[in-house]
């Protein structure tokens, strides 16, 4: 908290990029068609995960049961064969999450290579891929805000594990096993155990992106993000941007983006988007979420205040 109050005394900023980027409408240049294409094929999926998750229910039902009554095999057997195909649901999930990220690192490395002088010139001419970019942050604040709101996620895969060891020790064949061995059952859950598993690993993915581009400035990267906040918030509190959305969704979008970027400048940069040398305006940040109805960015908020450096 007392970042936040640091940054809200703070106006100490370069001239801030204004210029349209289009969410709604952008396309592909000849000189962006081939890393487009590249993301696409993951964001065609991204719907479809959001789709899943939000009418994933969870086997809780069958799991008491099962647990109630431990010397009915029936009752096993019934929570076991609900468990499994969820199990096969969240694998799918956290394999997703791979994905996005080496389409993050994709995207990077074509809005921070030296074929522009700065990162705006990059964002306003390459808007195809910086709407892309916009597009992996509102998937990824959206999986987390369904993910945090349904605990059945962890309580199913945290039974899956306990009975999948229980068989192994009496020796009885898993259905399964094969699907999510030990190795992988570890590592998914890691990813569920955070708060906010998908923004967790474009942070991981973005810190990675910087330690294994070393020739590159970690500037034009971090650049590149406070542009985008910046840009999102110029076009949000602009009317005569802002009168350009064609639709109210688009205004939700921009707040994700805006969000999302600001968090992940603050795990790369090495003083954070909260600190007072930050090239991102937070006081106007913040000052444009407050500024939406209360119902509508609680969970933004929430997830700005999990930024590394906050």
């Amino acid at each position: 908290m007392g970042n936040l109050l640091k940054v809200l005394t703070c106006t100490d900023l370069e001239q801030e990029p204004n210029f349209f980027l289009d969410f709604e409408n952008a396309q592909p240049t000849d000189a962006e068609r081939e890393v487009w294409e590249q993301v696409d094929v993951v964001l065609k999926d991204a719907k479809g995960i959001l789709d899943e998750l939000q009418a994933y229910k969870g086997a809780g039902q069958e799991i008491r049961e099962a647990i109630q009554n431990p010397n009915d095999e029936a009752l096993q057997e019934q929570a076991w064969a609900a468990v499994v195909p969820l199990v096969g649901k969240l694998k799918k999930f956290y394999e997703f999450s791979q994905r996005l990220e080496a389409a993050l690192h994709s995207l990077l490395r074509a809005l921070t290579s030296e074929t522009y002088d700065d990162p705006t010139q990059h964002l306003e001419r390459e808007q195809a891929l910086a709407k892309q970019f916009a597009e992996i942050l509102h998937f990824t604040l959206r999986f987390d805000e369904l993910k945090m709101t349904n605990p059945a996620i962890q309580n199913d895969f945290s039974y899956y594990r306990r009975t999948l060891s229980r068989m192994r020790i009496n020796n009885v064949p898993a259905e399964g096993e094969n699907e999510v061995n030990n190795e992988l059952a570890n590592r998914i859950s890691l990813f569920y155990a955070d708060a906010t598993p998908m923004l967790k690993t474009l942070s991981d993915g973005t810190t990675k992106f910087v330690s294994e581009n070393k020739n590159l400035p970690i500037e034009n990267t971090t650049d590149c993000l406070s542009t985008m906040a910046s840009v999102c918030k110029v076009m949000l509190e602009t009317p005569e941007y802002r009168s350009r959305f064609t639709s109210e969704e688009t205004v939700s979008f921009c707040l994700r983006v805006m969000v999302g970027v600001i968090i992940l400048y603050d795990y790369v940069h090495p003083v954070g988007a909260f600190a007072k040398s930050s090239k991102i305006d937070m006081k106007g940040c913040i000052k444009v979420l407050k500024d939406q109805p209360p119902n509508s960015v609680e969970g933004l908020l929430n997830a700005l205040s999990r930024g590394k450096n906050y």
